[in-house]
């Protein structure tokens, strides 16, 4: 069976939000494109979302995408960050969604470890490996780039056969399965 699908992977953010879009074409990836939204410069946290959810309704327009991967929150001790973090990803899923665009959630662990092989590794060292993988030369200024590409190479990794795929429909099910990770 030849696949042949788009990827829109998000690695969600207030101020900057990090997009990677990927070509699959049988066992082989190819990088479309990656870049940031910033939204620093916005004030207004409410304004903040409309500008996540506008612009990743633009990507989809643009690229049209099959499937979107985005990162999930991961638990911080910063409550507020993290209930700001979880608006911004319900936004860029409801933007998905809003375009029929099946959703596939990964932590921010699986993400790291499907492409260098550790859960604990640096953004650093997912943005060359993923050098590595796609063929490009120039790091990104801002490494949100290469992680939204990472949670694109992540869904490919997950989805090849033979891998095990994990996917997460929502918090209730991550909890489930980590237990140790809500302590």
């Amino acid at each position: 069976m030849i696949t042949d699908k788009i990827v829109l992977g998000i690695d969600p953010g207030t101020n900057i939000m990090g997009y990677g879009l990927i070509h699959i074409k049988g066992n082989k990836m190819e990088l479309i494109t990656m870049g940031v939204i910033r939204l620093e410069k916005l004030e207004d946290h409410a304004l903040k979302l409309k500008k996540i959810f506008e612009q990743v309704v633009e990507l989809i327009d643009e690229h049209k995408p099959d499937e979107l991967s985005i990162e999930a929150p991961f638990f911080g001790k910063n409550v507020q960050s993290m209930l700001k973090l979880g608006r911004a990803q319900g936004v860029a899923i409801a933007a998905a969604l809003s375009r029929n665009i099946p959703i596939h959630e990964y932590s921010p662990k699986k993400i790291k470890q499907s492409i260098t092989g550790s859960g604990n590794a640096s953004k650093e060292q997912v943005s060359a490996m993923l050098k590595t993988l796609l063929n490009f030369k120039e790091t990104p200024v801002f490494l949100d780039a290469t992680d939204g590409l990472a949670a694109a190479v992540c869904h490919y990794f997950q989805r090849k056969p033979g891998s095990t795929k994990k996917n997460y429909s929502g918090w209730k099910a991550f909890i489930t399965e980590n237990p140790k990770r809500a302590e």
